[in-house]
């Protein structure tokens, strides 16, 4: 009898996740591949290097930077980029706030996390991007849940979520004019267990800060955030140490950290498998500002 061969989950996530990429890279002209350092972004540049091995990456990754990052996640970031001998494109907010072409807030509350989106798109027409990699996945929050794998963005680079296009037997249109461009998900239906036990299957490095360690932290309303140089400390926040990690990676003054004591990869996946609450939900503060927080600001040309 011949034997056969079955897909675990994982294989097939990959295998679909895979054969995104390869789309992409032979339908766009100027792909690019957003890489943040955090653990979605990671897994997405894992996936293009088997995608496309033994050649190099056929596109640059790039970074929009808002200079308030976690200096674990940044020197992440240059160490592997150099590995892998990708090129790497920082697109900064700071250089946006120098031009003029954002306004930073200002307060104890103020956060650079909104104003990646003027950023992104600068460089998007500036480099003649027309289609980027993101590791967005459903599972993360609702306007997310909504997207497509090709996400059309018009020549202001906005989303119409009323307007997405049908992606039936994995068949995707890519169709765009010139100053339109496509964002791509590739592990859009990941769960973040998913990552994690992909992240342990297939040995990837992460940046630290994703396991428990000690941190000097605040709280504020109902999150732990880093007492960080970009963040000031209302009335009645004191600083404190707690064992902590963090479940998503962004802005240092939005993102938050939660008690832990998950500091390897097996505990971390345990902690996640038991947990109900998304990483997001959890930890962003840019999230909580309404309940339609981040399908607005995916409307204007969030990532």
């Amino acid at each position: 009898m011949p034997s056969t061969y079955q897909l675990s989950h994982l294989d097939a996530l990959e295998a679909e996740s895979i054969y995104i990429m390869r789309e992409v890279a032979a339908e766009f002209e100027r792909p690019v591949l957003l890489f943040s350092g955090g653990k979605d972004s990671v897994v997405v540049l894992h996936l293009a290097l088997k995608a496309f091995y033994p050649c190099k990456l056929p596109f640059p990754v790039m970074h929009v930077d808002t200079g308030h990052n976690f200096a674990e996640v940044i020197e992440f970031r240059d160490r592997t980029v150099e590995a892998i001998g990708a090129r790497l494109v920082v697109a900064s907010v700071q250089d946006s706030i120098d031009a003029g072409r954002v306004v930073e807030q200002t307060g104890a509350r103020a956060s650079r996390n909104l104003l990646q989106t003027t950023t992104l798109l600068d460089a998007m027409e500036e480099h003649g991007f027309d289609a980027a990699f993101g590791g967005a996945r459903r599972d993360e929050e609702k306007a997310r849940a909504k997207e497509r794998v090709y996400s059309f963005r018009d020549e202001f680079g906005q989303w119409d979520p009323k307007a997405q296009r049908p992606e039936l037997w994995s068949l995707y249109n890519g169709r765009h004019r010139r100053g339109e461009h496509i964002r791509v998900f590739p592990i859009s239906n990941w769960t973040e267990l998913d990552i994690w036990q992909y992240v342990k299957s297939e040995r990837i490095d992460l940046p630290s800060i994703y396991f428990a360690h000690e941190r000097r932290v605040f709280e504020r309303d109902g999150m732990l955030l880093a007492d960080t140089e970009f963040v000031t400390q209302l009335d009645g926040e004191e600083i404190f140490t707690e064992r902590v990690r963090f479940r998503t990676v962004g802005d240092a003054s939005c993102t938050g950290a939660v008690e832990s004591d998950a500091d390897t990869l097996d505990k971390v996946i345990e902690e996640v498998a038991a947990t109900r609450i998304t990483e997001r939900g959890a930890t962003r503060a840019d999230d909580r500002v309404s309940e339609a927080a981040m399908e607005d600001r995916k409307k204007e040309g969030y990532f």
